[in-house]
C-alpha cells in the first residue's frame, strides 16, 4: 500500500470513516447477489433442498449475512469462550470467490484496531490509522468475511469449525484487536493442529447444547441448494478496511 506516488494519492482520497445507515433508508449497507453462474462452470443447480431444513421463504433472496449474524449471536450466548463477543459490533460480509476451487480462502476476520485496541500505529516514522466503520451509531470493531460460494460448499462440520475458528481470533478484551498467543505464532498459536482440534471441540459442544436447528439449517445446504430454493444468495459487500497514513490527510 502506498509504494509509489500514485498509490499515495489514491490513499489520500480514501475516507477515514465509512458510515452506513442502520435502517437502510439513507446510504444502506451494499447488499449484492453472488453470481456463481458467471464464474463457475461446475454444478450450479444442486439436489432439491430437503424441506425439513428451514432457510426462509422459497424464491426469496437468501440473506446469508443475516442468517450468519443470528447464528453467531446464539453461539456467543452458549459458548463461554466466546461470550465476550458483542455481535452487534461485528459486521458480517461476503466476498466473491474468483474460481471454483474447493481450497483457498474460506473466511477471515479483519480487526479494525491495532495491538491493545489502539486506533493508530506508527511505522517507519509515519502514523497510520485503520479506517473506521459505523452502522448507524454503532462502531464496528471487526469485519467477518466469508468467501462464497466456496465456504458454503464445505461439509457441514467444516463450515461450523471454520466459523468457530474465525470467532476465536477475536480478542478476549474485545477491543478491536486479534487474540494473541504467546510465542512466535501469536495468531494461531504454536500448533495449528491443536488449534483446529480445539475449534472442533467448541463446535461439538455447541451442537451438544441443542440449539434451535433452524439457526444452523442453512449450513447443512450447499450454495447450489440455497440458490435453487431461493433464486439467489445475497450478502453485504464492503471494502476491506485499509491503513491510512495520517500525513496524507494533511497534504
Amino acid at each position: 500500500m502506498g509504494r509509489h506516488q500514485g498509490g499515495r494519492r489514491s490513499i489520500r482520497m480514501l475516507p477515514l470513516v465509512y458510515r452506513w445507515s442502520e435502517d437502510g433508508r439513507e446510504n444502506p449497507l451494499p447488499v449484492r447477489p453472488i453470481d456463481a453462474k458467471a464464474r463457475f462452470r461446475g454444478r450450479i443447480l444442486g439436489m432439491v433442498p430437503p424441506p425439513w431444513l428451514p432457510t426462509g421463504l422459497d424464491q426469496q433472496p437468501f440473506d446469508f449475512c443475516g442468517h450468519m449474524r443470528e447464528l453467531c449471536r446464539d453461539i456467543t450466548r452458549r459458548c463461554s469462550e466466546l461470550s465476550h463477543i458483542e455481535v452487534d459490533r461485528l459486521l458480517f460480509g461476503v466476498t466473491q470467490a474468483r474460481n471454483g476451487r474447493v481450497h483457498g480462502l474460506q473466511a477471515r476476520v479483519t480487526p479494525l484496531r491495532f495491538h491493545k485496541g489502539n486506533l493508530t500505529r506508527q511505522r517507519r516514522g509515519i502514523l497510520y490509522q485503520v479506517q473506521r466503520y459505523f452502522v448507524g451509531r454503532q462502531e464496528v470493531l471487526y469485519l467477518v468475511t466469508f468467501c462464497l460460494p466456496r465456504y458454503l460448499n464445505q461439509a457441514f462440520d467444516d463450515k461450523l469449525i471454520t466459523l468457530f475458528h474465525e470467532l476465536f481470533h477475536i480478542s478476549p478484551e474485545f477491543d478491536g484487536d486479534l487474540r494473541r498467543h504467546s510465542g512466535r505464532y501469536c495468531v494461531h498459536s504454536k500448533s495449528q493442529k491443536d488449534y483446529d482440534k480445539h475449534m472442533a471441540h467448541l463446535a461439538r459442544e455447541y451442537l451438544a447444547s441443542k440449539p434451535d436447528p433452524a439457526l444452523h439449517a442453512f449450513l447443512r445446504l450447499d450454495f447450489a441448494q440455497l440458490q435453487e430454493r431461493h433464486g439467489s444468495v445475497v450478502g453485504i459487500m464492503v471494502p476491506r478496511p485499509k491503513l491510512i497514513p495520517l500525513v496524507a490527510q494533511q497534504g
